[in-house]
Protein backbone atom coordinates (compact mmCIF):
# COMPACT_ATOMS: atom_id res chain seq x y z
CA UNK A 1 0.00 0.00 0.00
CA UNK A 2 0.90 3.51 -0.72
CA UNK A 3 1.93 6.10 1.82
CA UNK A 4 -1.24 7.54 1.23
CA UNK A 5 -3.80 4.63 1.00
CA UNK A 6 -4.92 5.73 4.52
CA UNK A 7 -5.32 9.39 3.59
CA UNK A 8 -9.01 9.15 3.75
CA UNK A 9 -9.33 12.20 2.23
CA UNK A 10 -7.89 10.69 -1.13
CA UNK A 11 -10.53 8.36 -2.98
CA UNK A 12 -9.01 4.44 -3.17
CA UNK A 13 -9.34 2.37 -5.88
CA UNK A 14 -13.32 1.53 -6.19
CA UNK A 15 -14.50 5.17 -4.68
CA UNK A 16 -12.33 7.02 -7.42
CA UNK A 17 -14.77 8.95 -9.64
CA UNK A 18 -13.72 8.83 -13.79
CA UNK A 19 -12.38 12.33 -15.21
CA UNK A 20 -15.83 12.75 -16.79
CA UNK A 21 -17.76 12.45 -13.94
CA UNK A 22 -16.61 15.25 -11.98
CA UNK A 23 -18.73 17.88 -12.99
CA UNK A 24 -21.68 15.39 -11.61
CA UNK A 25 -21.52 16.46 -8.18
CA UNK A 26 -21.06 20.27 -8.32
CA UNK A 27 -24.45 21.06 -7.12
CA UNK A 28 -24.30 19.08 -4.58
CA UNK A 29 -24.80 20.46 -0.81
CA UNK A 30 -21.19 21.30 0.60
CA UNK A 31 -22.20 19.76 4.27
CA UNK A 32 -21.21 16.04 4.86
CA UNK A 33 -25.24 15.00 6.25
CA UNK A 34 -26.57 16.81 3.19
CA UNK A 35 -23.95 14.94 0.86
CA UNK A 36 -25.33 11.81 2.52
CA UNK A 37 -28.84 12.59 1.84
CA UNK A 38 -28.19 13.50 -1.55
CA UNK A 39 -27.10 10.00 -2.33
CA UNK A 40 -30.79 8.69 -1.00
CA UNK A 41 -31.91 9.13 -4.35
CA UNK A 42 -29.10 7.90 -6.25
CA UNK A 43 -30.04 3.91 -5.39
CA UNK A 44 -32.75 1.81 -4.75
CA UNK A 45 -32.60 -1.39 -2.89
CA UNK A 46 -33.17 -4.76 -4.88
CA UNK A 47 -36.31 -6.10 -2.90
CA UNK A 48 -37.95 -2.26 -3.99
CA UNK A 49 -36.57 -2.53 -7.36
CA UNK A 50 -38.30 -5.91 -8.06
CA UNK A 51 -41.24 -4.37 -6.52
CA UNK A 52 -41.60 -2.15 -8.87
CA UNK A 53 -41.17 -3.83 -12.01
CA UNK A 54 -37.13 -2.41 -12.83
CA UNK A 55 -36.06 -5.27 -15.18
CA UNK A 56 -35.00 -8.17 -13.65
CA UNK A 57 -31.53 -7.85 -15.86
CA UNK A 58 -30.67 -4.46 -14.09
CA UNK A 59 -30.86 -6.33 -10.58
CA UNK A 60 -27.15 -7.51 -11.15
CA UNK A 61 -26.17 -3.72 -10.89
CA UNK A 62 -25.93 -4.62 -7.38
CA UNK A 63 -22.99 -6.40 -7.91
CA UNK A 64 -21.00 -3.20 -9.21
CA UNK A 65 -18.00 -2.50 -6.78
CA UNK A 66 -16.69 0.55 -8.07
CA UNK A 67 -18.44 4.01 -7.79
CA UNK A 68 -17.52 5.74 -11.26
CA UNK A 69 -19.32 2.19 -12.47
CA UNK A 70 -22.29 2.52 -10.50
CA UNK A 71 -22.45 6.24 -11.38
CA UNK A 72 -22.03 5.64 -15.51
CA UNK A 73 -25.08 3.14 -14.62
CA UNK A 74 -27.08 6.13 -13.21
CA UNK A 75 -26.24 8.74 -15.70
CA UNK A 76 -27.16 6.08 -18.64
CA UNK A 77 -30.63 5.98 -17.03
CA UNK A 78 -30.91 9.81 -16.47
CA UNK A 79 -27.31 12.01 -17.35
CA UNK A 80 -28.60 14.47 -14.86
CA UNK A 81 -26.11 16.04 -12.41
CA UNK A 82 -26.39 13.91 -9.12
CA UNK A 83 -27.94 17.05 -7.21
CA UNK A 84 -30.80 16.29 -9.57
CA UNK A 85 -33.75 13.83 -7.69
CA UNK A 86 -34.46 10.83 -9.48
CA UNK A 87 -37.44 8.91 -9.70
CA UNK A 88 -36.94 5.40 -8.40
CA UNK A 89 -37.10 3.60 -11.40
CA UNK A 90 -33.89 5.36 -12.67
CA UNK A 91 -31.47 4.99 -9.51
CA UNK A 92 -29.13 2.29 -9.95
CA UNK A 93 -29.63 -0.96 -7.85
CA UNK A 94 -27.83 -1.42 -4.36
CA UNK A 95 -27.29 -2.24 -1.36
CA UNK A 96 -26.59 -0.33 2.01
CA UNK A 97 -22.96 -0.68 1.03
CA UNK A 98 -23.46 0.99 -2.00
CA UNK A 99 -25.43 4.02 -0.18
CA UNK A 100 -22.47 4.40 1.79
CA UNK A 101 -19.60 3.98 -0.95
CA UNK A 102 -21.26 6.11 -2.97
CA UNK A 103 -21.39 9.27 -0.27
CA UNK A 104 -17.74 8.12 0.75
CA UNK A 105 -16.62 8.83 -2.59
CA UNK A 106 -18.40 11.81 -3.18
CA UNK A 107 -17.07 13.20 0.29
CA UNK A 108 -13.35 12.12 -0.63
CA UNK A 109 -13.66 14.22 -3.86
CA UNK A 110 -14.60 17.21 -1.72
CA UNK A 111 -11.58 16.29 0.12
CA UNK A 112 -13.22 15.79 3.41
CA UNK A 113 -12.00 12.64 4.88
CA UNK A 114 -14.39 9.81 4.89
CA UNK A 115 -15.25 5.83 5.42
CA UNK A 116 -17.47 3.29 4.37
CA UNK A 117 -17.60 1.30 7.50
CA UNK A 118 -19.04 -2.31 7.44
CA UNK A 119 -21.27 -3.84 10.58
CA UNK A 120 -24.55 -4.60 11.74
CA UNK A 121 -27.71 -2.00 12.59
CA UNK A 122 -28.67 -2.83 16.29
CA UNK A 123 -32.41 -0.60 15.90
CA UNK A 124 -33.56 -2.17 12.86
CA UNK A 125 -35.13 -5.50 14.94
CA UNK A 126 -35.58 -5.71 18.35
CA UNK A 127 -32.73 -7.83 20.00
CA UNK A 128 -30.79 -8.22 16.70
CA UNK A 129 -28.08 -6.42 14.83
CA UNK A 130 -28.52 -6.68 11.04
CA UNK A 131 -25.86 -6.60 8.86
CA UNK A 132 -25.64 -2.76 7.34
CA UNK A 133 -23.18 -0.27 6.11
CA UNK A 134 -22.57 3.59 7.05
CA UNK A 135 -20.52 6.41 6.19
CA UNK A 136 -18.41 8.20 8.52
CA UNK A 137 -16.78 11.59 7.85
CA UNK A 138 -13.97 13.28 10.54
CA UNK A 139 -15.59 16.17 12.07
CA UNK A 140 -11.92 18.29 12.36
CA UNK A 141 -13.78 20.55 15.12
CA UNK A 142 -15.06 18.16 17.21
CA UNK A 143 -12.06 15.82 16.60
CA UNK A 144 -13.83 12.73 15.93
CA UNK A 145 -15.72 10.66 13.23
CA UNK A 146 -19.48 11.07 12.84
CA UNK A 147 -21.17 8.20 11.78
CA UNK A 148 -24.33 8.56 9.30
CA UNK A 149 -26.66 6.42 8.41
CA UNK A 150 -26.69 7.25 4.99
CA UNK A 151 -29.31 5.02 3.74
CA UNK A 152 -32.02 5.31 6.27
CA UNK A 153 -31.70 9.34 6.84
CA UNK A 154 -35.23 10.18 7.62
CA UNK A 155 -36.58 7.26 8.31
CA UNK A 156 -37.38 7.31 11.75
CA UNK A 157 -35.34 4.38 12.98
CA UNK A 158 -33.02 6.16 15.68
CA UNK A 159 -33.04 9.75 16.87
CA UNK A 160 -30.42 11.21 14.92
CA UNK A 161 -29.22 9.01 11.88
CA UNK A 162 -27.00 11.68 11.17
CA UNK A 163 -24.86 11.17 14.19
CA UNK A 164 -25.51 7.83 15.00
CA UNK A 165 -25.45 7.40 18.80
CA UNK A 166 -23.00 4.67 20.37
CA UNK A 167 -24.22 1.18 20.08
CA UNK A 168 -26.72 2.00 17.43
CA UNK A 169 -24.34 0.96 14.87
CA UNK A 170 -21.59 -2.08 15.80
CA UNK A 171 -18.55 -1.74 13.41
CA UNK A 172 -17.76 -6.04 12.16
CA UNK A 173 -14.45 -5.58 14.57
CA UNK A 174 -16.64 -3.61 17.73
CA UNK A 175 -19.21 -6.56 17.35
CA UNK A 176 -16.44 -9.31 17.64
CA UNK A 177 -15.18 -8.14 20.93
CA UNK A 178 -18.42 -8.12 22.62
CA UNK A 179 -19.12 -11.05 21.38
CA UNK A 180 -15.46 -12.52 22.81
CA UNK A 181 -16.12 -11.03 25.51
CA UNK A 182 -19.97 -12.83 26.27
CA UNK A 183 -21.59 -9.56 25.80
CA UNK A 184 -23.69 -10.29 22.82
CA UNK A 185 -24.99 -13.27 21.63
CA UNK A 186 -23.67 -14.26 18.40
CA UNK A 187 -26.61 -16.14 16.81
CA UNK A 188 -28.92 -12.72 17.35
CA UNK A 189 -26.03 -11.15 14.64
CA UNK A 190 -26.61 -11.86 10.89
CA UNK A 191 -28.63 -10.72 7.86
CA UNK A 192 -31.78 -9.80 7.44
CA UNK A 193 -34.22 -12.30 5.28
CA UNK A 194 -32.09 -15.55 5.80
CA UNK A 195 -32.77 -17.97 8.31
CA UNK A 196 -28.57 -19.09 7.92
CA UNK A 197 -26.90 -16.35 7.99
CA UNK A 198 -26.35 -15.56 11.59
CA UNK A 199 -23.75 -16.45 14.04
CA UNK A 200 -20.17 -15.76 14.59
CA UNK A 201 -19.03 -15.98 11.09
CA UNK A 202 -21.00 -13.51 10.06
CA UNK A 203 -19.83 -11.06 12.87
CA UNK A 204 -15.65 -12.26 11.61
CA UNK A 205 -16.90 -11.66 8.08
CA UNK A 206 -17.70 -8.15 8.55
CA UNK A 207 -14.93 -7.74 10.81
CA UNK A 208 -12.54 -8.79 7.44
CA UNK A 209 -14.89 -6.28 5.26
CA UNK A 210 -14.24 -3.44 7.45
CA UNK A 211 -10.79 -3.47 7.72
CA UNK A 212 -10.09 -3.81 3.94
CA UNK A 213 -13.03 -1.15 4.18
CA UNK A 214 -10.93 0.93 6.29
CA UNK A 215 -7.88 -0.03 3.82
CA UNK A 216 -10.06 2.01 1.46
CA UNK A 217 -10.90 -1.63 -0.23
CA UNK A 218 -14.85 -0.95 -0.04
CA UNK A 219 -16.16 -4.50 -1.04
CA UNK A 220 -19.86 -6.04 -1.87
CA UNK A 221 -21.53 -7.43 1.56
CA UNK A 222 -21.03 -11.08 0.00
CA UNK A 223 -17.38 -10.85 -1.40
CA UNK A 224 -15.24 -13.42 0.21
CA UNK A 225 -11.74 -14.45 -0.10
CA UNK A 226 -8.95 -15.35 2.28
CA UNK A 227 -11.15 -18.07 5.00
CA UNK A 228 -14.25 -15.91 5.00
CA UNK A 229 -15.35 -19.17 3.41
CA UNK A 230 -14.06 -22.00 5.29
CA UNK A 231 -15.72 -19.96 8.05
CA UNK A 232 -19.00 -19.77 6.65
CA UNK A 233 -18.73 -23.34 6.19
CA UNK A 234 -17.74 -24.30 10.05
CA UNK A 235 -15.51 -23.25 12.62
CA UNK A 236 -12.27 -22.28 10.99
CA UNK A 237 -10.71 -23.19 14.20
CA UNK A 238 -8.98 -21.02 16.93
CA UNK A 239 -6.19 -19.63 14.97
CA UNK A 240 -8.52 -18.11 12.92
CA UNK A 241 -10.13 -16.64 15.33
CA UNK A 242 -7.07 -15.22 17.13
CA UNK A 243 -6.85 -13.59 13.51
CA UNK A 244 -10.15 -11.83 14.30
CA UNK A 245 -9.14 -10.92 17.06
CA UNK A 246 -6.16 -8.47 15.59
CA UNK A 247 -8.41 -7.12 13.29
CA UNK A 248 -10.67 -6.11 15.74
CA UNK A 249 -7.76 -4.37 17.73
CA UNK A 250 -6.84 -3.28 14.71
CA UNK A 251 -9.74 -1.22 13.65
CA UNK A 252 -10.19 0.00 16.95
CA UNK A 253 -7.30 1.13 17.44
CA UNK A 254 -6.76 2.72 13.67
CA UNK A 255 -3.26 2.60 13.73
CA UNK A 256 -2.59 3.24 10.19
CA UNK A 257 0.61 1.16 10.15
CA UNK A 258 -1.27 -1.60 11.81
CA UNK A 259 -4.10 -1.57 9.72
CA UNK A 260 -2.12 -1.61 6.53
CA UNK A 261 0.73 -4.57 7.90
CA UNK A 262 -2.85 -6.94 8.89
CA UNK A 263 -4.30 -5.86 5.70
CA UNK A 264 -0.94 -7.55 3.78
CA UNK A 265 -1.93 -10.90 5.33
CA UNK A 266 -2.63 -13.57 3.08
CA UNK A 267 -5.79 -14.73 4.92
CA UNK A 268 -7.40 -10.99 5.09
CA UNK A 269 -5.78 -8.90 1.68
CA UNK A 270 -8.38 -8.21 -0.89
CA UNK A 271 -6.98 -10.07 -4.14
CA UNK A 272 -6.50 -8.24 -7.02
CA UNK A 273 -8.88 -9.63 -9.20
CA UNK A 274 -11.35 -8.82 -6.88
CA UNK A 275 -10.69 -4.95 -7.80
CA UNK A 276 -9.21 -4.32 -11.15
Amino acid sequence: MTDDALDYSLPGPLTLFASDQSGLIKGLPDDPVGICAAVQSLVIQPTDAATLGVPQERLAEKNIRPVNELIATLTALDPAPLHHARTPETRVVGTCRHFATIACAILRARNIPSRARCGFGTCFLEGRGVDHWITEYWNADERRWVRVDTEHLGHGYVERPEDLAPGEFLTGGEAWIQHRKGLIDPQLFGVFGTDHAWGPAEISGNAVRDLAALCKREMLPWDEWGRMTEAYEGNPGPDYDRLIDMVAEACLGEDPAALAGLFAHEDLTVPHHMIS
